[in-house]
C-alpha cells in the first residue's frame, strides 16, 4: 500500500494515494448515513476531554491522514447537535442532499473566485441563473432579478437594509448618517430574528434604531400598532425609512401579513423587506406558494438556500429587482480587479463580499437532480408530516399554539404554563437522546418547539417524538 507523504508532499499526493484516501472518506460518509438514525440525536460533552483531544494535535510532527479523519469524525460524532438525524427538530438546520455535499466538494476543489466575473464566468452565471429562478418563484418579474449569494441570512438581511439607505438618501454613501436630517429608524415584528439589532450596531444606526413591533394573538405583525408607532417616530423627528416583514418567524414559522404591510409601505413611501430565510422555500411547492401573498411586492428578500432547500451550510441570498440600486450599494473601482466584461456584473461591485466561495453550486446541482417538482414534493411532505405531529400532540393532551402552513409546531402542556416547567421538558426529551426539540418564548408565552427541517424524518419519528415529550411529562 502506497504510504501517504508527510509535509509539503501532503499538499498534491500521488492518483494512487489521493484516491485512497478519498475511498476512505466515501467509506466514513457511507457508515455515517446508515448508521446516525440508530445513534442519539445528541450527548452531554465533558468540555475538558474535548480541548485535551484535541490539543494533543500540537502541529509539531505529521500525522497518518487516516487516523486524523477517524479522529475528527469521531470528535464530531461524541460532540455535536446531529442536525442530520431523522429526529432532529430543531432550529433550522437541515440534513443536506447527497448532491448538495458533492457541490460543496467540486466548489472546494475547483475553488473559483468569485469577486469578478472574468475569473469564475461559469460560476457567476450558476448563480445568477439561481437568482433569476428563485425570484421568478417569489413572483419577481422575469429579467429583473439581481442579488447575490451571501453567508446566510443576516448578511442578506444587512444587504437589504444597505439598499434601504442608500435608496432612500443618495448621500449616505459618500456621507454616511451624519448627513441626514434626522434618526434614520426601521421597523420588524417582535417575533422577528434579531439579526436587525446586530445590523443597526454594524451600520451606525444604533441598535435603538430598531423598533420591535408587538404581534397580535396570532403572532402575526400588528399592522395598526405599526402604523401607529411610525406615526408617533415622525412626530418626534425621527425619520422611518424600512418595514420588515418575516415569512416564517424562527420560534413559530408564522408569515406576517406581507399584503398589508406592502399597502402600508406604498402609502408611506417606505421600502419594504421580507426576511424569509426559512418560509422563502416554500415558493418551489405550488401547494404552499399562496402563503407568501405578497412577497412579490417586497424592495428586496432573503432567501437561505440552507435551511429548508436542504444544502450545507451557508449560502444565504438577496433578492432584488434594483440592480442599480445594488451598484450604487457596494460600488468601487480599483486597479488590481479585471476590467468589467460587457454585460455582466462583478460580483464584488453588487455584494458586502470580496473574495467568495462558489456557495451557490451545492443548490444548483440539487435542484437539477430533483427538480422542482421533487423539492416541492418533499416540501409537501414536511408539511403533511408537521400536521400529523399536531394531531398526535393534541390527541395526548397538549395545545397547539402557532397556526401556519410550515412545518414548525409550537405546543405547551395545559397543565403548567410555566417556562421552568417547558424548559425542564425540553432539556428530557434531549437528555435522552431520543430526539431534539426547544423550549420558546412565543409572545411571552412558554412552549416548546418542533421543526420537521430533516429531509429523513418519516411518520415514525413523528410517532417516537410523541412518545419522547409524553414520558417527558410523566
Amino acid at each position: 500500500m502506497d504510504q501517504f507523504p508527510a509535509g509539503r508532499a501532503s499538499f498534491d499526493p500521488a492518483p494512487p494515494v489521493a484516491e485512497r484516501l478519498w475511498r476512505h472518506v466515501i467509506d466514513l460518509l457511507e457508515s455515517e448515513r446508515a448508521e446516525i438514525a440508530g445513534r442519539d440525536v445528541s450527548a452531554p460533552v465533558d468540555v475538558r476531554r474535548l480541548r485535551a483531544a484535541i490539543g494533543a494535535y500540537d502541529f509539531g510532527r505529521p500525522e497518518r491522514p487516516d487516523d486524523v479523519i477517524e479522529d475528527v469524525a469521531e470528535l464530531l460524532r461524541a460532540a455535536t447537535v446531529h442536525t442530520t438525524h431523522p429526529r432532529y427538530f430543531g432550529l433550522f438546520n437541515p440534513t443536506p442532499t447527497l448532491l448538495g455535499v458533492v457541490g460543496e466538494t467540486l466548489a472546494a476543489a475547483f475553488n473559483p473566485q468569485l469577486a469578478g466575473w472574468s475569473h469564475a464566468p461559469a460560476a457567476a452565471e450558476i448563480e445568477a441563473h439561481l437568482l433569476r429562478f428563485l425570484g421568478g418563484r417569489l413572483g419577481y418579474p422575469p429579467g429583473k432579478v439581481a442579488g447575490s449569494f451571501t453567508s446566510g441570512g443576516a448578511e442578506a438581511n444587512l444587504t437589504g437594509v444597505l439598499l434601504a439607505l442608500t435608496r432612500t438618501w443618495p448621500r449616505y454613501g459618500a456621507e454616511g448618517l451624519r448627513a441626514l436630517p434626522g434618526r434614520p429608524v426601521m421597523y420588524a415584528s417582535a417575533e422577528s430574528h434579531l439579526a436587525w439589532l446586530k445590523i443597526a450596531h454594524a451600520t451606525g444606526l444604533g441598535r435603538d434604531a430598531v423598533k420591535l413591533v408587538p404581534t397580535g394573538p396570532d403572532l402575526r405583525l400588528d399592522v395598526e400598532r405599526l402604523a401607529h408607532q411610525i406615526a408617533a417616530d415622525q412626530a418626534d423627528g425621527d425619520l422611518p425609512f424600512l418595514v420588515v416583514g418575516t415569512a416564517g418567524t424562527t420560534g413559530a414559522g408564522v408569515i406576517d401579513p406581507l399584503p398589508e404591510l406592502a399597502d402600508l409601505c406604498a402609502d408611506l413611501g417606505l421600502r419594504f423587506h421580507v426576511d424569509a430565510a426559512y418560509g422563502g422555500a416554500a415558493a418551489l411547492s405550488d401547494r404552499l406558494r399562496p402563503a407568501l401573498a405578497g412577497i412579490e411586492r417586497a424592495d428586496s428578500i432573503t432567501l437561505d438556500a440552507h435551511k429548508w432547500l436542504s444544502v450545507p451550510m451557508g449560502a444565504g441570498a438577496l433578492l432584488s429587482t434594483d440592480a442599480e440600486g445594488l451598484a450604487e450599494a457596494f460600488r468601487v473601482t480599483t486597479s488590481y480587479m479585471p476590467d468589467d466584461v460587457p454585460d455582466t456584473v462583478d460580483p464584488y461591485t453588487s455584494s458586502h463580499q470580496w473574495s467568495r466561495r462558489f456557495m451557490g453550486l451545492k443548490l444548483f446541482l440539487s435542484l437539477a437532480v430533483a427538480g422542482r417538482a421533487g423539492y416541492a414534493e418533499q416540501l409537501d411532505h414536511d408539511a403533511d408530516l408537521a400536521d400529523d405531529l399536531r394531531d398526535r400532540l393534541a390527541a395526548t393532551g397538549w395545545t397547539i399554539v402557532n397556526d401556519t402552513p410550515l412545518p414548525v409546531v409550537c405546543f405547551t402542556d395545559p397543565g403548567d404554563g410555566t417556562w421552568e416547567h417547558h424548559d425542564a421538558l425540553a432539556q428530557r426529551v434531549v437528555g435522552s437522546g431520543r430526539a431534539w426539540i426547544s423550549p420558546v418564548r412565543l409572545d411571552g408565552r412558554a412552549a416548546l418547539r418542533a421543526c420537521v427541517i430533516s429531509h429523513r424524518t418519516t411518520p415514525a419519528d413523528i410517532e417516537e417524538l410523541v412518545q419522547a415529550v409524553n414520558d417527558a411529562r410523566k
